[in-house]
């Protein structure tokens, strides 16, 4: 796990000063650099989405308010996630799946440029991955309640965080999981909705912020597919197969997420 991580850090870590902020870096810097009363009243009209996060980064630019210290809890955060992957990776199937897949995600193009963001979306990455692992050691007999808090803390850094619950359900569904999974994990997905209620009537207020977003079709998944697994078709080719073949071999295992 430590070498996935060392390595997302040095490739997140480079050029990361670049000596400018894009316009939604610079919405967090200077809303991060607001007091928390100021923050909580511009939840109110905007950007409720991303509230947990802008309150993070408050704390965090109250140390040192800059560019690099802007990016940093994505860095740690695209880091943390890497070796995640890598524990994921050890736990389903041996140790050294589990370090290439963890290299594989710390080399993938897209983790590399939200590593690099100051925004919510690689803390997000984190979240969801370190819930995953957290949902498969709940299937394999631990508890459901670490696994229903961390995803609900993770669906209000990004309400869209709960799908991940549907990605839960297919995996437990390709596992043919008994009546006791399907229950434990249906009372933290009941606790995970209830949590997020709140976010999603006040950010449902403020829909018109998105309405330039166009609805996603074949082409816009296929696109994004592309952007995460590789820029080139041969390096798209092999991590494609490479996700396939894991599927694939994962998929009926009595029991087990795949």
């Amino acid at each position: 796990m430590g070498l996935p991580a060392l390595v997302m850090s040095v490739l997140a870590l480079w050029r990361l000063d670049r000596g400018g902020m894009w316009r939604d870096e610079a919405v967090s810097f200077q809303v991060g650099r607001r007091s928390v009363p100021q923050i909580w009243l511009l939840l109110h009209e905007v950007d409720a989405v991303h509230g947990l996060y802008y309150l993070l980064m408050h704390a965090v630019l109250a140390v040192h308010p800059g560019e690099v210290v802007l990016r940093l809890p994505s860095v740690c955060a695209a880091a943390g996630s890497a070796a995640l992957v890598a524990a994921l990776g050890t736990r389903l199937v041996r140790p050294r799946v589990g370090l290439w897949a963890g290299l594989l995600y710390a080399v993938t193009p897209m983790a590399g440029h939200f590593a690099q963001e100051g925004r919510s979306y690689a803390l997000v990455a984190a979240g969801a991955t370190a819930a995953t692992l957290l949902f498969v050691r709940a299937v394999r007999g631990g508890s459901w309640w670490p696994y229903g808090a961390l995803l609900a803390l993770t669906c209000w850094l990004h309400e869209f965080a709960v799908l991940l619950l549907l990605a839960h359900a297919v995996s437990l569904a390709l596992a043919r999981a008994g009546a006791r999974v399907w229950r434990g994990w249906g009372c933290a997905a009941t606790a995970v909705v209830l949590a997020l209620v709140p976010m999603v009537l006040v950010s449902r207020r403020q829909a018109a912020q998105v309405a330039w977003l166009r609805e996603p079709t074949a082409q816009t998944a296929g696109g994004l597919l592309r952007t995460f697994l590789g820029p080139t078709d041969a390096v798209y080719g092999v991590c494609l197969g490479l996700a396939l073949v894991g599927l694939l071999g994962l998929v009926g295992r009595r029991g087990e997420p795949t």
